[in-house]
């Protein structure tokens, strides 16, 4: 087969087809990406001198400039909200910030240099029902956050070939909603007041979908898939049963994601960290259409959840960042690309990405590595 555009290569994909080869996602979205430090080793290496910017500065994730994705080989684009117009983080002592949602961070250093921000307060984790009216709720429909955004997306569109990945940046639900309780107290709520539960999610999902029918409503033609993301697991199992989440869960996201298919034709993108085979089938129910990060570890024979849920759903990651990626020699990256592609990518339905943003102990040369690979063990008819 001759090759194709990026964008024309995704949608085959998407389609669970078998295009001119697997695509690549390195800087597509905010799970797809690369750490700072490790996005300013990768140019050292490559030799580009670019100043970096920023795709998320409390997760601190690096947007990849074009010069990098053309020497990987990338076939998307993120689109993103910009900064609000009318709020600003509120004055807070040195090294923590506070985002729109009122919830707050902390800059933490560790041994190699790198820091983080870790979440230090839960702004609800006294709150009772009758207090959720009164809090200071983030504003969905702020002008800033659309400000160009359809003018820089068609941009995109009409003269580059990338897929483009959009991220409205209202999406999450449960995971939004214990960084505001607090994550123990959440999970004491999720059994011992539902009521609040509900009542929370339901706030928020007032809140996400304003804001998402705002991104959408501006970008939604342009775009070929949506991203969403909620961690529902741990690398051992689930954070809450099955039937809980189905109680108390599901339902939020089933009215989202109706929203979210009524507005625009593009994928559903759920990104879930974590064992969530047991939730794969209520996924699937409530309209998810790629499921990412294929965290390997966790997740089990790939090419088993192929054979159950290939039919149904498109694999994007499964390159693994807990080992291979940071510790593997270039033979071990090679074979880890060869064997996910050889797992997940017959028939179509896989892009080929690491296991979550790569960090700063993932040497340059492995990136570099999982990409060449992904060119040439990915081409179609696989062998």
């Amino acid at each position: 087969m001759k090759e194709l555009k990026s964008r024309e290569r995704v949608m085959i994909t998407l389609n669970h087809q078998e295009p001119d080869r697997v695509p690549l996602d390195i800087g597509g979205g905010y799970s797809t990406s690369v750490s700072i430090e490790g996005y300013e080793n990768l140019k050292n290496h490559l030799g580009i001198s670019t100043k970096t910017k920023i795709l998320s500065s409390i997760f601190r994730i690096s947007y990849i400039d074009e010069i990098v994705r053309k020497q990987l080989g990338c076939d998307f684009h993120p689109i993103t909200i910009k900064n609000p117009l009318h709020w600003s983080p509120p004055p807070s002592e040195p090294g923590t910030i506070i985002d729109p949602w009122g919830i707050k961070w902390k800059q933490v250093f560790y041994s190699n240099g790198c820091h983080y921000y870790e979440l230090i307060h839960s702004p609800l984790a006294e709150a009772e029902i009758e207090d959720l009216d009164k809090y200071p709720w983030p504003d969905p429909e702020d002008p800033g956050y659309t400000m160009g955004l359809a003018d820089d997306t068609r941009e995109l569109y009409e003269n580059t070939d990338y897929a483009l990945m959009g991220d409205s940046g209202f999406k999450d639900f449960w995971e939004l909603a214990y960084m505001l309780r607090g994550y123990e107290q959440f999970l004491i709520d999720l059994k011992m007041n539902p009521k609040f539960v509900s009542a929370l999610l339901s706030k928020i999902l007032e809140i996400n979908i304003k804001g998402t029918t705002r991104f959408l409503d501006t970008v939604g033609k342009y775009i070929q898939v949506i991203r969403t993301s909620d961690d529902l697991a741990t690398q051992n199992g689930l954070m809450m049963s099955p039937q809980t989440y189905r109680e108390l869960i599901k339902p939020v996201y089933n009215t989202f994601f109706k929203l979210i298919k009524s507005k625009t034709q593009a994928k559903i993108f759920y990104h879930s960290c974590g064992d969530v085979r047991d939730l794969l089938v209520d996924l699937i129910d409530i309209g998810v259409d790629i499921i990412n990060p294929v965290q390997v570890s966790a997740m089990g024979n790939t090419a088993e959840l192929k054979t159950k849920y290939g039919e149904k759903l498109i694999f994007w990651g499964g390159i693994d960042t807990q080992r291979v990626l940071p510790r593997g020699t270039e033979k071990e990256v090679q074979d880890e690309v060869k064997q996910r592609i050889h797992d997940l990518g017959p028939g179509g339905g896989y892009v080929v990405a690491a296991v979550h943003n790569m960090q700063a102990d993932v040497p340059p040369k492995n990136i570099v590595t999982m990409a060449q690979a992904a060119h040439t063990y990915g081409k179609y008819p696989l062998q």
